[in-house]
């Protein structure tokens, strides 16, 4: 049993590292649109339209994206049942943290904005080059992504699941390191990285859609 629950826990961590790593490569393409709509409609276009990216990476990521959820949620469901002797005294937060006590909550939040972010890119990709065969044209991404901003309302809910994402990534990214034994003198090192990413990609994306929004 014991062996099984840490199984669980290096595939969730590995899992998470390469949700991380694609979270990164979309941010940089991301924040290339607030400085310049060529390079934005170029590598949007190229990411668009590769069939490796298209047929190989991107099926790996959804499959990713769905097992580190599923994964995420038999791990809660069998920590719940294993405290079978609830002590009246005890603190949740003596012991650890609001972030790590709620990954869960923080989770869903995710899952959530992730369900919003494929209704508003993905679906219409793929209806656009799939469902309507329309003509392809390189220049069309930027103005779809500043089209997405122009309702406050999606930007407030965008910065709310970033707000959710970076409490999830402060904890989830350091702790998978961990869980994979990960646990030598470059692990300060390493927490001051996932501390820094946690709080400054989320932000960058904030800060992408409040941009479009005013300049939009």
């Amino acid at each position: 049993m014991i062996s099984t629950t840490i199984a669980r826990k290096v595939a969730m961590a590995l899992s998470g590292l390469f949700l991380i790593l694609f979270l990164g490569q979309h941010f940089t393409i991301n924040i290339t649109s607030v400085f310049s709509e060529n390079t934005f409609n170029f590598l949007s276009d190229f990411m668009g339209n590769n069939p490796v990216v298209q047929f190989v990476l991107q099926p790996i990521l959804i499959f990713g994206v769905v097992f580190h959820f599923v994964m995420g949620f038999i791990l809660e469901l069998k920590n719940t049942k294993s405290r079978s002797v609830k002590y009246v005294s005890f603190k949740g937060s003596a012991n650890a943290s609001w972030v790590s006590r709620n990954m869960i909550i923080s989770g869903i939040v995710v899952l959530s904005f992730l369900g919003l972010h494929f209704y508003d890119f993905w679906v219409p990709e793929m209806n656009y080059k799939y469902v309507e065969f329309l003509p392809q044209d390189p220049d069309r991404y930027y103005g779809e992504l500043v089209h997405k901003f122009h309702s406050p309302v999606r930007v407030i809910l965008y910065a709310i699941s970033f707000v959710f994402l970076a409490l999830h990534l402060y904890h989830g990214f350091a702790s998978s390191f961990q869980s994979m034994g990960l646990n030598n003198k470059y692990i300060r090192g390493l927490k001051w990285f996932t501390a820094a990413f946690a709080l400054v990609i989320p932000a960058g994306f904030i800060i992408i859609a409040i941009f479009h929004h005013l300049n939009g």
